[in-house]
């Protein structure tokens, strides 16, 4: 059974085969029947991990125990508003961190994140000059999510990254929070999709 816990860039949970190479969570979601109900959030600090980590094991979506959701990459969780662990990816977080300025704590990070994400129930969008958005930012572009990468576009599916296009210029549809935009423009650099080097092998 296929069950709803990835995430898209859009910061919706579906249903799809692909897993993806980064896992996160938001909290308990799901009922004891692994079915995830209206809430998309149970607190505050949405995070991105590692699918594995010190040989852990896990049942996923146990009852009792917090959802584990799954992102095809560090880009596209952070698009969707979570940000580095600072347990199983210390290194990542401290760096996100410091790309903020001042080294702010988790909770002051997540509290600005969740004031920029949402919009309600709905991931909130910002307009931004296509130019001016960093690489590893997510944009909104006939209804798709595309992958800054320099001059180009790179666009989203479950499975990887399929189309390369030109970027645009003038104002677009920024999923990516300001705040990690910001942490994006300072140099932090998400983990991305193998798809991203296999678009670009001749």
């Amino acid at each position: 059974m296929t069950l709803q816990n990835r995430v898209t860039p859009f910061g919706d949970i579906v249903a799809v085969p692909e897993r993806g190479t980064m896992m996160g969570n938001r909290g308990i979601l799901h009922d004891a029947c692994r079915r995830l109900g209206r809430r998309r959030w149970a607190h505050k600090a949405w995070i991105c991990c590692l699918t594995e980590f010190r040989a852990r094991k896990r049942q996923i979506m146990a009852p009792g125990h917090y959802t584990e959701l799954f992102f095809l990459d560090e880009a596209v969780a952070l698009a969707a508003g979570h940000r580095p662990c600072f347990e199983c990816r210390r290194a990542a977080a401290l760096a996100y961190a410091a790309s903020w300025g001042g080294n702010p704590r988790a909770r002051e990070m997540d509290r600005v994140l969740h004031a920029e994400r949402l919009d309600g129930r709905r991931q909130r969008l910002y307009h931004c000059e296509a130019a001016a958005l960093p690489d590893g930012a997510f944009m909104v572009r006939e209804g798709a999510a595309w992958l800054i990468q320099g001059p180009l576009l790179l666009r989203y599916t479950p499975a990887g990254y399929d189309i390369v296009a030109q970027r645009p210029t003038g104002l677009v549809e920024t999923l990516t929070p300001p705040a990690t935009l910001r942490a994006l423009r300072a140099g932090y650099t998400p983990q991305l999709h193998p798809s991203v080097t296999a678009l670009f092998v001749l």
